[in-house]
């Protein structure tokens, strides 16, 4: 096998996309709670942490993963040879380690989110994934906490609660929506998630209520005048498209799933416009 060929597969392990997307929700939840220029070197460490800890549980996923991705996901690096299990293993156990070694630069509150996050990162893949719901309020729940770490990075972990919030219920609905999607290879390797003990269609059903109340948590920062039009002139078509991916789950998952990815990075620029707005004293 080619050197380029395996450093493809590693590559692929970390999902660089999503390692990145993550990297950038933390500046946004650093944007939200208020950064400025001089939050610059903190912010960078916690970009860099967020990657590098993404990264790694994406990698251990694979991981733990292997068996069932033989079936669901075959083209991933493992199944299909391009690294093997163990080298999976030990390129995780070197990404955690530059997420914690970045992590040392930020503040005491910032380090024990980052110490809470890749703990129950681990405890996802090897041991949550396959409870019934309980793996995706895990991933919800970390999602969520990529804002908080950003604000925690500047000193306000609360700044960017909002939006944490909502990114954790639309997260929790996507989730749902994936189970669903992986149904098939779930059922083979005997994991209990949600949708196979409680059924797709229930599922799908709680997954929606749960966008439902994430649509109505985004209009908090309107209602209570921290944010202008200029924010609602984004978060209202996020909402839409996300309320459109939970429709379209009940015939076509892997369309809503990323549906409900795009309608959250929306969302989630929907707040950064707010807050610059904001902050030049715009009223749109």
């Amino acid at each position: 096998m080619s050197l380029g060929v395996r450093a493809r597969g590693f590559l692929e392990l970390t999902r660089p996309g999503n390692a990145i997307a993550a990297g950038v929700l933390t500046f946004t939840g650093a944007i939200v709670a208020g950064g400025t220029l001089e939050d610059t070197f903190v912010v960078i460490a916690a970009i860099l942490a967020t990657v590098f800890a993404t990264g790694a549980g994406n990698a251990i996923n694979d991981y733990f993963d292997r068996d069932i991705d033989r079936i669901n996901r075959p083209d991933r690096p493992i199944p299909r040879g391009a690294v093997s299990a163990d080298a999976a293993k030990w390129f995780s156990i070197a990404l955690f380690g530059g997420a914690v070694v970045s992590a040392l630069a930020l503040p005491l509150v910032a380090l024990a989110i980052a110490v809470v996050n890749l703990t129950a990162l681990v405890a996802y893949t090897e041991f949550l994934k396959g409870l019934p719901g309980v793996g995706n309020v895990v991933v919800a729940a970390l999602t969520g906490s990529t804002f908080l770490f950003g604000g925690a990075a500047i000193g306000e972990p609360l700044g960017a609660v909002v939006l944490a919030v909502l990114a954790a219920l639309a997260t929790l609905t996507r989730e749902i929506v994936k189970d669903v999607e992986d149904i098939a290879g779930d059922k083979e390797e005997g994991l209990r998630t949600l949708p196979i003990v409680v059924g797709e269609r229930p599922s799908l059903v709680f997954g929606t209520g749960v966008l439902v109340v994430a649509v109505l948590a985004s209009a908090v920062p309107y209602l209570d005048g921290e944010f202008g039009l200029a924010y609602l002139g984004l978060v209202v078509p996020a909402d839409v498209l996300m309320l459109a991916g939970t429709i379209q789950s009940f015939e076509d998952p892997t369309l809503a799933q990323r549906r409900l990815k795009h309608g959250m990075f929306l969302a989630a620029a929907a707040f950064i416009v707010g807050r610059v707005a904001a902050l030049g004293g715009v009223s749109v």
